[in-house]
């Protein structure tokens, strides 16, 4: 599977590098808004993601910056790229925030999970019995497409440059009994299967770890191939809502956290021992 460009990280590139070109000509938002007799609010909505750019009005901020014949190129083609649809907006009444889109290009993915081994692992039963448990009034279809959405996602680890995996897992994800004894035992053998992988780092933090400084959350951390043009995002979510963090605060305190969870862990090797055990206990 050949990596496509995601248009989520281009809108965000786009509008980052707009950002940019405004600081660098030392224009206020108010002065812009002023000069192209637009609301102010406008310009902020571009700014932040609210709104999409529409190509006169991108052409008219290049203008107002004087941006370079380069510039102008580059940032056409960000517009371009970012109006296409990814394979995610198939599923948009059940993948209704950005989350896929900033993943689908992430050359590394770290994330701590307490309740559930998390959707890039899951197996197809594993999928729907979290689907069904969590959506109990749902109808059959979408469970379906819930499920389809799911299992989509996980075509990223098949790409030809698959991004790195690193797995922290509570003991919890592990002991809790999903879709009953054999769904479970064939979910934990896919985590077995995983370890093995040179692309997938999986650690267990076993109960006798103690307190540790995840303790609030499970949360992933999405990194890019240029830091400087895709800085890294941080998710956060629960049954009702999502958050994406891009502030260098937030990100590096999650960033911290991760590295605390993953020192207190077992290392990769002993996780894989830890798991091969937990399967063997798994109830009939």
């Amino acid at each position: 599977m050949v990596q496509v460009p995601s248009p989520t990280i281009r809108a965000r590139r786009l509008r980052r590098e707009l950002r940019r070109l405004r600081d660098r000509t030392g224009h206020t938002a108010d002065g812009v808004a002023k000069t192209l007799g637009w609301h102010r609010s406008k310009v902020i909505r571009f700014e932040l993601g609210h709104t999409r750019v529409m190509p006169k009005d991108m052409q008219a901020l290049l203008d107002l910056y004087g941006a370079t014949a380069e510039e102008r190129a580059s940032l056409t083609a960000l517009l371009r790229q970012s109006r296409q649809k990814g394979w995610w907006s198939a599923y948009g009444d059940v993948l209704p925030d950005d989350y896929v889109g900033f993943e689908a290009e992430a050359a590394s993915i770290s994330t701590f999970e307490c309740l559930y081994v998390p959707g890039l692992l899951q197996t197809e039963e594993y999928v729907r019995a979290i689907v069904k448990a969590g959506r109990c009034i749902a109808d059959q279809d979408e469970v379906d497409r819930v499920v389809a959405a799911r299992l989509a996602r996980k075509a990223l680890l098949s790409r030809d440059e698959p991004p790195l995996l690193w797995v922290v897992l509570d003991e919890a994800v592990l002991r809790r009994v999903v879709g009953g004894p054999k769904v479970t035992r064939g979910q934990l053998r896919r985590l077995a299967e995983a370890c093995d992988l040179s692309t997938m780092e999986i650690q267990i933090l076993p109960f006798g770890s103690g307190a540790h400084a995840a303790m609030g959350g499970a949360f992933t951390l999405l990194d890019y191939a240029d830091a400087f043009l895709d800085p890294t995002v941080v998710y956060l979510s629960n049954d009702t809502s999502t958050l994406l963090l891009e502030e260098d605060r937030q990100v590096a305190r999650c960033r911290l956290m991760f590295d605390h969870v993953r020192a207190k862990a077992l290392d990769p090797d002993r996780s894989a021992d830890f798991i091969a055990q937990v399967v063997a206990e798994v109830p009939d």
